[in-house]
């Protein structure tokens, strides 16, 4: 553990130094700050729109740092020759691995308070009430959802030889199951066999990252979730980590590094 919190340590490190968190983090306040300072026909309740835009600039943002930060990590290691030296430590690369995983989930972790913190700010100080528990639960969900897009952008970086081309393909991944994953079945339901068959597979073998969107409990202040639904959510989303942490480690394992 002491190896894998170490490797942690230096991928937190590697985000903060670099631009990428800077650059989105004051590129969503200014935009949150300017739709907040329009008063639009003098609606009130057109705090709803603002917050539900604000909180798909800090999706977008979060989407943006887990799978770019992750999609980095082993590629920049043989780029700089330091992924020898690494091993060559007693550090087994199920280690580095687990560790890259961990330290991009952390500081993912951390981005998302900020962005929240901020949030919860400007919506307080337009609807002048705070509910902290479902800002709580939407923090938890969004962050055990990056996990997922962490852990498979992780084993894309072992499968594909460009970071450029890992994030891209990671992008779309992610943004076909959070746009089109809830839809599949209904869609299997109106074509013939196999294709449905085969569309049902890829249905209920994604995971459904959609499950983790929660940004209507905060945008319409509904009551929190139950608990032991969160805890299933957890539970699914970590389950679907171990399974690509796995894949990406076996891959890792029997992969030539020179």
């Amino acid at each position: 553990m002491n190896n894998i919190f170490a490797v942690a340590g230096v991928s937190i490190k590697e985000l903060y130094r670099r631009k990428d968190f800077y650059v989105l983090f004051i590129l969503t306040v200014l935009i949150c700050l300017l739709m907040a300072s329009v008063n639009i026909f003098h609606d009130d309740k057109i705090v709803r729109y603002l917050k539900e835009i604000s909180l798909l600039f800090i999706w977008i943002s979060s989407l943006v740092i887990a799978i770019t930060t992750t999609a980095r990590q082993i590629p920049a290691e043989k780029e700089n020759r330091t992924l020898f030296p690494l091993l060559a430590k007693p550090l087994t690369r199920t280690e580095l691995l687990l560790g890259k995983f961990l330290g991009c989930w952390l500081a993912c972790g951390l981005a998302l308070v900020c962005f929240y913190a901020f949030f919860g700010a400007l919506a307080g100080s337009r609807e002048h009430a705070w509910p902290l528990l479902n800002y709580f639960q939407a923090v938890v969900l969004h962050w055990i959802m990056l996990g997922v897009v962490i852990a498979l952008t992780l084993l894309g970086s072992l499968v594909f030889t460009a970071p450029s081309s890992n994030a891209t393909i990671s992008f779309v991944a992610v943004a076909g199951i959070l746009l089109l994953g809830r839809h599949l079945n209904k869609v299997a339901l109106a074509i013939p066999e196999p294709r449905r068959s085969i569309l049902y597979s890829i249905y209920y073998g994604i995971p459904h990252l959609e499950l983790f969107d929660v940004r209507d409990l905060i945008i319409h202040n509904w009551p929190p979730i139950a608990w032991r639904v969160c805890g299933l959510a957890t539970l699914y989303a970590l389950a679907y980590a171990a399974v690509f942490l796995i894949a990406a480690c076996q891959v890792f394992r029997r992969k030539a590094l020179n």
